[in-house]
């Protein structure tokens, strides 16, 4: 396993780490390799049901690409896009840990979070104009569907971050704590999701990822399609058994 990138391991719940953090966890191409591989590993990992990414430090979640390894070449994107994430269809759910501040892609990878838990000192920013690029690993498609156009246009346009504290009050992020309760909090809600029935919760998310890109009237088939698929699994069966019988269920997510 490469040192750039962590992992660790509780009950159902993997806990992925960006380990660099004298460079403010800034993406190289060992970064994106190693984090590309624990990933896929995750994704095929049946006893893998949510994931939570964090960075190392207290300073940045990270803070995108690494420019001095940019300009002697290094391009850290793969088939999964920047990071080997941003391209990513994330099929189990993924809680972002910003233990500090997350900028241009490093902000890009976080907007692939379903959930957000930040510091109180953290910024999120897409700051690509101002060296001359733009956010081209996502952030302009998805900001706008998870803060309001307007907003995302003075992010994307002025290049100026906002504080974790607007991120909350707009909706991005689901929590902002004092930095040494991120982990903890992302760990616990992580550790809640993986209580329930994986197959549902895998469902729940692309639904909901994708009625934010469709639309309601474009997602009913899939919804129905979905529901008719859980309904009728070993899970299902499990979870009303469970419930009549006043005990846990044990999920075998099929």
């Amino acid at each position: 396993m490469s040192d750039e990138v962590l992992l660790e391991q509780y009950g159902h719940v993997s806990v992925i780490t960006l380990n660099r953090p004298d460079a403010r966890n800034a993406i190289n191409v060992a970064l994106m390799q190693g984090l590309s591989a624990i990933l896929d590993d995750c994704e095929a990992d049946a006893n893998c049901r949510v994931l939570v990414l964090t960075g190392s430090g207290d300073k940045a979640f990270s803070a995108g690409m690494d420019l001095k390894a940019f300009a002697q070449g290094e391009r850290p994107f793969n088939e999964h896009g920047f990071g080997a994430m941003t391209l990513r269809n994330f099929t189990k759910p993924l809680v972002g840990a910003a233990n500090g501040s997350a900028f241009a892609g490093g902000f890009e990878m976080l907007l692939m979070c379903d959930i957000i838990v930040a510091a109180e000192h953290a910024k999120f920013g897409l700051p690509e104009t101002q060296i001359g690029l733009f956010a081209g690993a996502g952030g302009l498609l998805r900001l706008p569907n998870r803060l309001s156009p307007a907003v995302a246009s003075e992010m994307a346009l002025t290049a100026e971050p906002i504080t974790a504290e607007r991120a909350f009050q707009l909706g991005l992020a689901n929590h902002v704590l004092p930095g040494e309760e991120v982990l903890p909090r992302a760990l616990a809600i992580a550790e809640r999701i993986a209580r329930n029935a994986p197959l549902a919760v895998r469902a729940s998310k692309r639904i909901l990822r994708e009625v934010i890109e469709r639309g309601v009237e474009a997602t009913w088939p899939l919804n129905d399609e979905l529901f008719a698929k859980v309904a009728d699994s070993n899970d299902a069966h499990e979870g009303a058994t469970a419930f009549a019988e006043k005990r846990s269920a044990n999920w075998r997510g099929d």
